[in-house]
Parts: structure tokens; sequence; C-alpha cells
């Protein structure tokens, strides 16, 4: 019971650790109330763990979250393999990097012709 609580409480430290850190580091003000506003939330779930530990649906609660993160992940897996499947990746270039390219194709060509040419004599 006493390492269950201590591990709470070391949990709440630490995060409260983190979380003060990382609003100090923010350069500007503006997104300061959204971190806030996010980690009072997490704060919120983290003192609520020996409830809901002690109530047995912790175990039930990290399922529930666990098996909808990845339901989602594997489903943004399938849509960028069915995206990369179609592309090409020359369309992305620019028109003058695609040309420079074709032009060293060329030249390499032309080198490889002229030194057949020289070994074959």
């Amino acid at each position: 019971m006493f390492d269950f609580l201590f591990e709470w409480i070391q949990n709440l430290a630490f995060y409260l650790v983190i979380i003060t850190a990382v609003v100090q580091i923010l350069p500007g003000k503006s997104y300061k109330k959204y971190i806030q506003f996010f980690s009072g939330l997490v704060m919120i779930l983290l003192m609520l763990t020996p409830i809901l530990k002690l109530a047995g649906t912790e175990a039930k609660f990290y399922e529930l979250y666990h098996s909808r993160e990845y339901e989602m992940e594997k489903a943004e897996i399938e849509r960028s393999e069915n995206y990369l499947k179609d592309v090409d990746f020359l369309d992305f270039l620019p028109e003058e990097y695609q040309a420079e390219k074709s032009g060293e194709k060329d030249a390499v060509q032309n080198k490889v012709e002229v030194e057949e040419i020289r070994f074959g004599q």
C-alpha cells in the first residue's frame, strides 16, 4: 500500500516539475493558457488514479484508451500506405531539378558510349 502511495506521489511530483519547466521554456505567452488547460486535465486524471484503482476500473480505463489509440494509429498507417502506393516522388521535384537529373543521365550515358568507343578501338 505504501509503495503504491509513494509511486503515486512520485508521479505527481515528476509531472508537476515537467509541466512547470515546459511552461517556463515557452517563448511566448500565447500558448501558456492552452498548455495549462491540458496539463490540468492530465493532472485530474493523475489525481483520480488511486480512486480508479480502488474501484477496479483503472485496468478497464487503460484498456479502453489503448485499444482506441491502436485503432487510430492503424487507420493512419493504412491511409499513408494507400497514399504512398500511388505517388510518384519525381512529381514533387521542381522542374529545374528534374531537368538537371535527366541532363546528368544523358551525360553519363554519353560518357559510357564514349568509353565504349575508346575501348573498342
